[in-house]
């Protein structure tokens, strides 16, 4: 019997920003693509900015020191918008 992976057992493997895109793919093989406009720290950082992550333990969420922007696996599975976002988004 196949087990689904749960957003509890995801983990980051793989990030990438573009303008417009955050692009993350989990170890269990999905990738997800969220429009940068939910958070809107990355939508204003520079490309070197965007580039400069690391992972939140080990895989849990992204870290973008340059920007202080966390984001977590969970939230991005819940569709989680950052603060300003869901402001401008409701």
């Amino acid at each position: 019997m196949n087990i689904l992976a749960t957003e509890d057992t995801a983990k980051v493997v793989d990030v990438s920003v573009s303008d417009t895109t955050l692009k993350v793919s989990l170890d269990d093989g999905r990738e997800m693509t969220v429009p940068l406009e939910w958070f809107p720290r990355l939508r204003d950082a520079s490309a070197a900015q965007r580039a400069n992550w690391r992972l939140i333990g080990t895989g849990e969420g992204m870290h973008w020191p340059d920007v202080d922007e966390d984001i977590s696996v969970a939230g991005l599975l819940r569709g989680r918008m950052t603060g300003r976002s869901k402001k401008r988004a409701a």
